[in-house]
């Protein structure tokens, strides 16, 4: 064996038994005599590949954790490179050199994300940011938008028919080395060959530059909290079994992920693979069985976590990398039915735009694969958006659902394209609704100290009603505890919930939408308006405690709409005993809703320190009179002055005939 031959293998040493099949069994001494025989030319040392570079040049370096590390550190060790450009999606390791001023004196960096490593120098003016969507960077390049001239990428090591992987950093990476006139890479034996788009045959490849190291590694830091939790309780609701899913990047989209273990047959789509996504895959709650394109495959153009995540998907066939301008195609995205793509946001305003980049006037993140990915999921049959953020910034001093988006702030996500917004104190839901509404339904999920404020500034700009009343400032957590459902015997889902303030409008239709009888029968004359005031009224009265109100939804086509109310008040005469009311619209009476509602109440009723009901209601409403009857066989029906009668109904009673 050559001395040369020795030194290379003392660098690129023998794979581990399971990593083996990455390149077809060859060691150390079978991939460097292969690439010796091939193109003795190409094998050269770092500093010999970046001597290449001419001053004044576009590089180009791979994303993430699939930089070519070796390669940067020789690149900015290399003093006779001078007034470089470098693009790079999202960058690490030349953190360690920003703070250098005769680094920041040779190289102008110019990055589509800022990463948490980037944010201080962003904020300082020493990097500068290009927002673009995620989806159309390649076709910058492909066009010459903007030119380059060298790519650094890495790879792992050729097959015997000469191809490598682009393994964990597919997305703008194949483009960028299309696109570069001179193609540096590094063959790294930890570089994951993955399965997809990733081959690139050493004929592309200008410059070879063997070297083992680990991959640079991503991980969160992880800050389990209640307001995560939270979160990913109410995404976990909205999150159906098999749906295909899209995970945006950062701290909060990886943390929620561990609260969909208990769903069956997820799919992914999606430009970021994590750690994250390693116990969904090992329990099969990933099985990708239901999606509609590439059904099997999990399809990502990224990955970025630890060595765990890289040996999984490792030569692994589940994994199917592509570029970023396949993935990330809304066109391509919407092919997957019931796509779910959930991400974060830095502050969402009333009326529904969402500012993911910036802090104000500092960059701060990037415009990433959001909206590329909200507009893909708004086409995908039975597909939809979740923007999740924590209601507050600044341990609490600082309200992120805001009046206005910050002086400076730049919008990713317009109104029109929102759909779900998610905090810890609920789920608002935007799509279709009006400023009016929205306020409404971001208010109620904003952290309860910034409620009032942000109904008094929506007042102010005539977004809503002058009288409106402002949602609780109580921490009404303990409500999803009364949320409870029930299916119809033709399969139709009725769900039931706490009446909100934002469902003033749902309310109002219910109303108008039963016949004149059923009111009659409700509130003992033919009431012809239900008007704000009314609604307000009603709601006004609602503390969720001592009165309560309950509402039956169901969904039709995507579209929500309230089927029956049922209500209870503190009685006028005993305080231990609730007056109880309720109406089903007349096509779902007879079906047991009216039963399952005053049962729902009575449990509620009895947390809060109730013994009974009482109702008053018209001798010929027979049907009503059979359901509270029904319930407590032994209540006492007295006759009223006129043509109603009064029903006491006591619990115990209820507990005997259950």
């Amino acid at each position: 064996m050559s001395e040369d031959t020795k030194t290379a293998c003392a660098t690129f040493p023998f794979f581990r038994p399971e990593r083996e099949a990455v390149v077809d069994s060859m060691d150390c001494l079978g991939h460097v005599e292969w690439l010796k025989d091939y193109c003795p030319n190409k094998m050269v040392s770092a500093e010999q590949a970046v001597s290449r570079i001419k001053r004044g040049s576009r590089v180009f370096i791979g994303t993430g954790c699939g930089e070519p590390q070796h390669l940067i550190r020789a690149l900015v060790s290399d003093l006779n490179l001078q007034d470089i450009v470098v693009y790079q999606m999202l960058s690490g390791t030349l953190a360690k050199y920003v703070e250098d001023q005769s680094f920041t004196s040779r190289f102008s960096l110019k990055l589509f994300f800022i990463s948490e490593y980037m944010r201080k120098a962003a904020f300082e003016g020493k990097v500068d940011y290009i927002p673009a969507y995620l989806s159309q960077i390649p076709s910058l390049f492909s066009s010459q938008r903007i030119g380059l001239d060298v790519a650094l990428i890495q790879v792992s090591p050729p097959d015997r028919f000469g191809y490598c992987s682009l393994g964990v950093s597919v997305d703008i990476t194949r483009v960028g080395m299309e696109n570069s006139k001179l193609v540096i890479a590094q063959v790294n034996p930890k570089m994951p060959r993955t399965w997809g788009d990733s081959f690139v045959h050493v004929d592309q490849i200008e410059c070879l530059v063997l070297h083992d190291e680990p991959l640079w590694s991503y991980v969160p830091s992880p800050r389990e909290s209640a307001i995560e939790q939270r979160i990913g309780h109410y995404i976990s609701q909205l999150v159906p079994n098999g749906a295909t899913l899209q995970i945006g990047f950062g701290q909060l989209p990886y943390a929620i992920l561990k609260y969909l273990d208990g769903k069956k047959d997820l799919g992914i789509h999606t430009q970021l693979i994590t750690d994250g996504f390693l116990p969904l895959f090992e329990k099969k709650v990933i099985t990708n069985k239901k999606k509609t394109l590439l059904p099997g495959r999990a399809v990502a153009s990224l990955c970025m976590g630890t060595e765990k995540i890289y040996n999984y998907v490792n030569n692994n066939p589940m994994f199917y990398f592509r570029n970023s301008e396949f993935v990330n195609d809304p066109a391509v995205i919407a092919r997957n039915d019931n796509l779910i793509s959930i991400s974060s946001a830095l502050e969402v305003d009333l009326t529904g735009q969402v500012c993911t980049d910036s802090l104000g006037y500092l960059f701060f993140s990037g415009i990433g694969d959001q909206v590329d990915f909200i507009r893909g999921s708004a086409m995908s049959k039975g597909g939809f958006s979740i923007i999740a953020l924590p209601s507050t910034a600044k341990d609490g001093k600082v309200s992120r659902i805001v009046p206005s988006l910050s002086e400076g702030a730049g919008v990713a996500t317009t109104r029109g394209d929102i759909n779900f917004v998610v905090t810890e104190y609920g789920i608002a839901e935007l799509q279709g609704k009006s400023i009016y509404q929205r306020v409404m339904e971001l208010a109620q999920i904003a952290h309860p100290k910034f409620r009032e404020e942000l109904i008094e500034v929506a007042k102010k700009r005539h977004y809503i009603f002058a009288d409106q009343l402002p949602p609780h400032e109580d921490d009404l957590i303990f409500l999803e505890g009364y949320k409870t459902a029930m299916q119809l015997q033709d399969g139709t889902v009725v769900e039931f919930r706490p009446l909100m303030p934002s469902d003033e409008f749902a309310y109002r239709n219910f109303f108008y939408s039963l016949k004149e009888d059923t009111i009659y029968y409700r509130f003992f004359y033919y009431k012809k308006l239900f008007s704000h005031e009314t609604v307000q009224k009603h709601w006004a009265s609602v503390d969720y405690r001592k009165n309560m109100s309950l509402v039956g939804i169901t969904s039709m086509g995507g579209r929500k709409e309230i089927i029956a109310i049922a209500s209870y008040a503190q009685g006028e005469e005993e305080a231990d005993r609730a007056e109880v009311a309720l109406v089903v619209r007349e096509d779902y009476q007879n079906l047991g809703i009216g039963s399952h509602l005053l049962e729902q109440l009575e449990n509620i009723a009895r947390e809060n320190g109730y013994k009974g009901f009482v109702a008053s209601v018209l001798r010929e409403n027979t049907g009503m009179i059979h359901v509270f009857k029904k319930r407590y066989a032994d209540a006492k029906v007295l006759r009223g002055e006129g043509g109603d009668v009064f029903i006491v109904m006591d619990f115990d009673a209820g507990d005997a005939q259950s």
